[in-house]
């Protein structure tokens, strides 16, 4: 298993199977965009506290927006065969869904470059994501994270994707 190129061949590795990072250099400079999401649910009591911004250590969210940015700037740090990228943008949101007690995660990355922002925007999402947990911890142990996806990408050779039923 593994990303294919044009041809149906896997690009992170060569012909004798070894992990290799996909040479990029041919590739035109285009405007390329990511968007991702997930779900932090929690206890009635810690979303309270998130939503009031009384939780102990500080602002949850605005710490969490900050480690989803720094996140972002860092894959090439995290996940072995990615490019280091010149990132020329990274919005982290939040929406709370008191209904249902859960800290809805959003990220958006751009690039003018050759290769896209995809593991950017899901890292972004990630860390915030595992920064509000950090926060919440001791009020609620049992948070639980999910649904972390692509939502939508565009720019590249492979043109735009969007998840069905997402935006």
């Amino acid at each position: 298993m593994g990303v294919k190129d044009s041809t149906g061949e896997l690009t992170h590795f060569d012909k004798d199977g070894n992990a290799v990072m996909v040479d990029v250099s041919k590739k035109s400079e285009t405007e390329r965009v990511a968007h991702a999401a997930g779900k932090v649910s929690m206890s009635a009591e810690a979303f309270a506290k998130v939503r009031s911004g009384s939780i102990s250590k500080g602002d949850v969210l605005g710490i969490a927006r900050v480690a989803g940015i720094m996140a972002a700037k860092k894959v090439d740090d995290l996940i072995p065969l990615t490019h280091p990228l010149l990132i020329t943008k990274v919005n982290v949101d939040f929406s709370l869904q008191e209904e249902e007690n859960i800290v809805e995660v959003f990220a958006t990355v751009g690039i003018c470059g050759k290769t896209g922002v995809e593991m950017e925007a899901l890292t972004a999402v990630s860390v915030a994501a595992l920064t509000i947990y950090d926060m919440c911890k001791a009020v609620d142990k049992s948070m639980v994270i999910s649904d972390i996806r692509l939502l939508k990408k565009t720019g590249g050779k492979s043109g735009t994707y969007l998840r069905n039923n997402e935006t």
